[in-house]
């Protein structure tokens, strides 16, 4: 198979809008835990309206690449107007890459597509699906003083690639207004924590030259059942 110089995904987790500054810092990885228990008032996820992005770049930036993924079915629950529990299947095998993101002429986007679904990142045939649980949400009282989100919550769930969970916390922008609820953040994440670890090795330089950071940005949008 074709080996693509560049880095992608995905992932996730998913859910998230926007693929813009990297904030990486503002992202922690641990080990899976406990799922937050649905209580209160269920919303469905409007699965249309609702969107994924990723962007994944060389090292220093170069030649990023972008895309989408579905997501397939979700549910939140809110208590007291407060967002509290939640999770979400994404549709790995419905990952696109933005034909415009794929500028040299001796590259397609559809390879670069293919090779993201092959077993060198997602094996989209073997896992067609991911997912994130919320284990818990929290109250965010300082943003940072960069932060152009508007976010107002730390969300914290287990995200789930190829098989394997860890638990991601990032902060979030939460809206319930008139019965809907809408989540939105962006945040970072080092696929090889998930052994997606194609093109993470110094073996051979070209692959070298991908980053392991992939940035996710989700747009998740609920209302009541």
């Amino acid at each position: 198979m074709k080996k693509f110089n560049v880095l992608t995904l995905a992932a996730v987790t998913l859910f998230l809008t926007a693929c813009g500054g990297k904030s990486s810092e503002e992202t922690t990885t641990v080990e899976e835990q406990q799922v937050a228990e649905k209580q209160g008032e269920v919303y469905t996820v409007n699965v249309e309206s609702s969107k994924v992005e990723w962007k994944a770049f060389h090292k220093g930036g170069f030649a990023p690449r972008w895309g989408t993924l579905a997501i397939k079915s979700g549910e939140v629950s809110l208590e007291s107007g407060e967002l509290t529990a939640g999770d979400f299947i994404i549709d790995m095998q419905a990952l696109k890459v933005d034909p415009a993101s794929v500028t040299e002429k001796d590259k397609k986007y559809s390879e670069l597509e293919g090779h993201l679904k092959s077993a060198d990142f997602f094996d989209v045939e073997k896992n067609p699906t991911a997912d994130f649980k919320i284990t818990k949400v929290a109250n965010l009282d300082a943003p940072a003083k960069d932060d152009a989100t508007g976010a107002n919550k730390t969300v914290s769930g287990n995200l789930t690639l190829k098989g394997k969970a860890l638990n991601v916390t990032f902060p979030a922008k939460v809206t319930v207004v008139n019965g809907a609820v809408t989540i939105q953040a962006k945040f970072t994440v080092n696929r090889s924590d998930w052994d997606i670890k194609f093109g993470t090795t110094e073996s051979d330089p070209a692959e070298w030259m991908i980053s392991k950071d992939i940035e996710i940005g989700i747009d998740v949008n609920a209302a009541k059942k």
